[in-house]
């Protein structure tokens, strides 16, 4: 009975969330409008009242999943009394309706920190901004509501539950989809300063003083969630890989790559004044890419194994909102672009031209991800053609973009701004690329030949780093006093772009390097892969707390010494009736030794799988280090949300309405 109506709790304060939001979407842009300062005050406390609400809501289904109330259909669907606590709870979001359940609940506490942080924002761009993330809020609780309520109740409960899909009993789904939420979530706080700006026809330093703090902290929190992802698939799933350009990676990868071209873009609009027009664009297309994630991952249009639901009346519902939101605001934004004159200039050689650059480059990089994810469905719609755009096509049409941006970067890092001269900065310069090109012929000496993008990785990545540490050097003026003093914002710059030097050397030595064997082992015996010697001890049936495992034991040893003992599975799940595999991994700093049992052969023995993976952590120790640096740098007084400003916008009169 209690549970009960906890349930029923949850269910009316979701409909509460949507009147909120209403009231929040409407309510402070009238009087933004009007300038009636009542109403626009309204924004504030509607954004605090809707996260509280979804946060009750979501509250409610937790309690539901944990005490197994399967009076819930959604409970009966992704649940089971045997499955451990840890799953129960991240089970939560491990289905279509309760993920979409923490997408607005996350929605609103984004909405709501932007009344929380930002105290110092001109009233009325506030109010507008709170308007527009009311607005998203009321579309997607309408969403939830009429097509995936997650407390949609049984007349009969059955006394169990059919189980979470095996895949996702893992704890990455207690960290993955929360990380990758925030960041897609966050980067609506971008497009709603972005819609709220073309509103008031003005864009200016102090608005990219406000809106950079909450790009960097989407991007930082979509980085982990990519990474998280990645290494999920890299230990879960057996193929020993890291990415596999699916649909829904590529759906992630998109609005990262457009976030980073946003945060590059809003450095001009507030150190220089220019690029206001096309700062505004990316703000509505890292949005749009995101919407466009969620729209791939729910609607069933593109098969992909990470998809949430095949459900076309959501997929049209989705479509509305991406078709509204995207279209609407890039209507506004075709109205309104004559009005961002651009005030600062520059030469050709600068700063700026460099960011422009490495603005052109991350965004056709996304569109060529872009169209190898969604022409399959294109030719399907167009052609009656069944395609699959695989790995081949990405790694050479997307790699050359990311190879150029790695040469530029260190150099765009250290140009003046406004007018530069590259020869000086080159100078600066010279010891990295010494440094670069000397591991890039070791890696060369070293590598096995099989492909050259090993030795041009390499040297790419240490070009990155090298370049990174000269770049912190010069500006504390080469006196390593100086270098703790130095703002947190330039240390935080330049530990992300030596994070993606970091992975760029994890990726190429992966890449070109890694080794792979397939065999039949027996028991007992002693097999060589690369220097290592692996023997297959036993293989047991080993019951589990709501599986069945048949786990294999092997002893990894070099030179005689043992190094790991590891401990693969292949999991048969009952209730769901889904088996999966479970890699053994022994990970290092310099390689990772990779192991996969199989199924019995008639002859004997096991299919085993071996990898040996040279420098596969340093792939997402780089991610880290950069999302880090998006840390350090959102740490900085100067990029708090508004710090700073006050003065700049008390110094902007209010435009005539």
């Amino acid at each position: 009975m209690i549970r009960g109506m906890i349930a029923e709790l949850g269910h009316f304060t979701l409909i509460l969330a949507l009147m909120i939001a209403a009231v929040q979407a409407t309510i402070p842009m009238i009087g933004a409008h009007k300038d009636w300062r009542d109403w626009m005050a309204v924004g504030g406390p509607a954004a605090t009242a809707q996260v509280l609400a979804l946060a009750v809501s979501f509250a409610a289904l937790t309690h539901a999943f944990v005490t197994s109330d399967f009076s819930l259909r959604l409970v009966v669907l992704n649940s089971h009394t045997a499955k451990p606590m840890l799953y129960k709870v991240s089970g939560v979001w491990g289905n279509h309706e309760g993920s979409m359940l923490l997408w607005v609940l996350i929605l609103a506490l984004f909405g709501a920190s932007t009344h929380w942080f930002g105290r110092n924002l001109p009233d009325r761009l506030k109010a507008r901004v709170l308007g527009v993330q009311g607005l998203i809020g009321v579309a997607f609780l309408a969403f939830i509501i009429f097509t995936s309520n997650p407390f949609l109740r049984l007349a009969e409960p059955p006394f169990d539950g059919q189980d979470l899909n095996p895949l996702l009993q893992d704890p990455g789904l207690a960290f993955h989809p929360p990380f990758l939420y925030l960041g897609y979530v966050g980067l609506s706080v971008a497009f709603s300063f972005a819609v709220a700006a073309l509103i008031e026809g003005r864009v200016d330093a102090a608005w990219a003083r406000w809106v950079r703090p909450w790009t960097l902290a989407a991007w930082m929190f979509l980085t982990v969630g990519i990474a998280l992802g990645s290494w999920w698939a890299y230990y879960e799933l057996g193929w020993g890989g890291f990415w596999f350009w699916d649909p829904v990676e590529n759906a992630s990868f998109m609005p990262w790559l457009i976030a980073a071209a946003l945060l590059h873009s809003a450095i001009v609009v507030e150190k220089r004044e220019a690029l206001k027009s096309w700062t505004i664009l990316l703000a509505i297309l890292a949005f749009g890419f995101s919407l466009i994630g969620t729209f791939i991952v729910r609607s069933g249009v593109i098969t992909s194994v990470h998809a949430f639901a095949n459900d076309p009346e959501r997929g049209v519902f989705i479509l509305g909102i991406l078709a509204f939101f995207v279209g609407g605001a890039l209507t506004l934004y075709a109205a309104r672009a004559s009005a961002m004159q651009a005030k600062g200039v520059f030469g050709f050689v600068s700063r700026e031209s460099a960011l422009v650059l490495n603005n052109v480059l991350l965004a056709v990089s996304a569109f060529v991800v872009f169209v190898g994810t969604i022409w399959p469905l294109v030719a399907e719609l167009a052609f009656s053609r069944k395609l699959s755009v695989g790995a081949p096509f990405f790694n050479q049409a997307f790699t050359p973009f990311m190879i150029i941006l790695a040469i530029i970067l260190p150099i765009g890092a250290m140009l003046p701004w406004k007018r530069a001269r590259i020869g000086r900065t080159l100078r600066h310069l010279r010891g990295a690329a010494v440094v670069a090109v000397a591991f890039a012929l070791l890696a060369y000496a070293m590598g096995t030949g099989r492909s050259a993008l090993g030795p041009i990785g390499v040297g790419l990545g240490v070009w990155l780093i090298a370049g990174a540490a000269s770049d912190i050097w010069l500006r504390a003026g080469h006196v390593r006093a100086r270098l703790a003093r130095l703002p947190r914002a330039d240390w935080g710059r330049a530990i992300a772009h030596a994070g993606l030097g970091v992975t760029f050397i994890g990726i190429a030595c992966l890449t070109a390097w890694d080794v792979e064997d397939i065999r039949v082992v027996r028991e007992g015996e002693t097999f060589n892969v690369a220097g290592y010697d692996i023997t297959l001890d036993r293989v047991e049936r080993v019951q589990g707390p709501n599986y069945i495992s048949t786990m294999a034991t092997f002893h990894v040893a070099r030179d005689g010494r043992e190094i790991a003992v590891l401990h693969p599975e292949k999991r048969v799940y009952p209730v769901a009736g889904m088996p999966t595999t479970e890699a053994a991994i022994a990970n290092g700093v310099w390689r990772d030794i990779y192991l996969v049992i199989g199924d019995p052969q008639d002859s004997g023995g096991w299919a085993v799988r071996t990898y040996i993976k040279p420098f596969a952590n340093w792939i997402w120790a780089g991610a880290i280090m950069m999302a880090l640096g998006g840390l350090a740098s959102l740490s900085d007084r100067r990029y708090r949300v508004a710090a700073g400003a006050r003065r700049g916008a008390a110094a902007i009169p209010q435009p005539a309405e």
